[in-house]
């Protein structure tokens, strides 16, 4: 994979590839957006790529720029979380009942709208990072007919951190270990750890919520 996107870090189209790719997974998170974010700023760091020309190897600076590639993966973030409101949004009573049929998805409805109610929508920037998270939370927003000032500024924010981390992830991780594949992989492990205590941190308030539910029950039993 580093050797197809290092073909194209040459050309603006590394740029569509990645967008369309961040774009497209808050509705297919099993499309490797945030591996490609990372190969391609891992392509970056290595500041040149090597071609032949007359009888001799020249070095051609063609790289892409990683404030550009952070702001495309961020720009396409949160154009993604919208696409993915609006349509909850005007989901209607099918979407609603297959909200109601999963508990993820109930579970994270409710979660989401107590905490932007609160104004702690630090929520939506967790689930940036968790598998699948952000499609939890977009069509959760969404079908729970949030206000589009209390969830824009926070997917904003997600949009921004994912993006600064990835890119961050590639850049150093090529820097320090090379532009191979130990360096991409080294990086990608990062961003799957990330992943995994974003998601459990996210499933933390609902074993919080369930001990206090059934404390309650209890209490209203003994009484």
């Amino acid at each position: 994979m580093l050797e197809s996107v290092g073909a194209l870090t040459g050309s603006p189209w590394i740029y569509v590839v990645v967008a369309l790719s961040v774009l497209l997974d808050v509705f297919l998170p099993l499309l490797p957006s945030g591996v490609l974010v990372i190969t391609a700023a891992t392509a970056a760091a290595a500041g040149s790529t090597t071609v032949a020309g007359a009888g001799a190897a020249q070095q051609v600076t063609e790289v892409p720029s990683l404030l550009a590639l952070m702001l495309c993966a961020a720009t396409a973030s949160v154009l993604g979380d919208l696409v993915a409101y609006r349509l909850a949004w005007r989901g209607g009573e099918r979407l609603d009942r297959a909200i109601a049929r999963s508990r993820r998805l109930t579970s994270a409805q409710e979660r989401l709208g107590a905490a932007l109610a609160r104004g702690g929508g630090i929520l939506v920037i967790i689930a940036r990072f968790a598998p699948a998270g952000r499609s939890v939370v977009s069509l959760g927003a969404g079908a729970a007919h949030r206000k589009v000032k209390e969830f824009l500024p926070w997917s904003a924010l997600a949009g921004v951190a994912w993006a600064g981390y990835s890119v961050g992830l590639g850049y150093f991780g090529g820097q320090w270990l090379g532009a191979t594949w130990v360096g991409t992989a080294v990086s990608v492990l990062a961003l799957f750890v990330a992943g995994a205590l974003a998601a459990c941190l996210m499933r933390r308030p609902a074993a919080e919520a369930a001990a206090a539910a059934s404390a309650t029950a209890a209490a209203t039993t003994a009484s």
